[in-house]
């Protein structure tokens, strides 16, 4: 059992930008925020899904640099591996929303910077799995 708590995160922007509540063996789970102005940068994922539960505010979602969806409070998305997802509040209140990437993938993040109007990036190829975590062994105590 993990449980962690929305009230006082660490995002990686000092007020906004993403912040892990609980990361696990099997799925992360965080919070992104964003300012009036602010965006996340299009990223992709190789190995993850990431789902999104918008909390407060609205914002705009791109995925693969095309399809542009006009997200707010209550709606959920899901972007599979290797679909691209790019943020931008374009509005001048906060966003919030819950993300969950299953399963954890640490390092699995790839960015490819891109804003509408812009080329759209080539996706990287797949690289191989990572592989599985080995089990640990419990040593008895004396």
């Amino acid at each position: 059992m993990q449980c962690g708590c929305t009230e006082h995160l660490e995002y990686r922007f000092g007020d906004h930008g993403p912040a892990y509540v609980i990361q696990g063996e099997t799925s992360d789970i965080g919070v992104l925020r964003l300012r009036p102005g602010d965006d996340m940068t299009n990223h992709i994922h190789h190995f993850c899904d990431e789902s999104f539960l918008v909390m407060e505010g609205r914002c705009t979602l791109w995925v693969n640099c095309r399809d542009r969806y006009e997200i707010g409070p209550g709606d959920v998305y899901r972007c599979g591996p290797a679909e691209m997802h790019y943020f931008v509040n374009e509005l001048d209140a906060p966003f919030r929303m819950f993300f969950i990437k299953s399963p954890a993938s640490p390092g699995d993040t790839v960015n490819l910077p891109w804003r509408p109007g812009d080329p759209i990036p080539a996706v990287p190829p797949t690289p191989e799995p990572p592989a599985p975590a080995s089990p640990t062994t419990a040593t008895p105590a004396h």
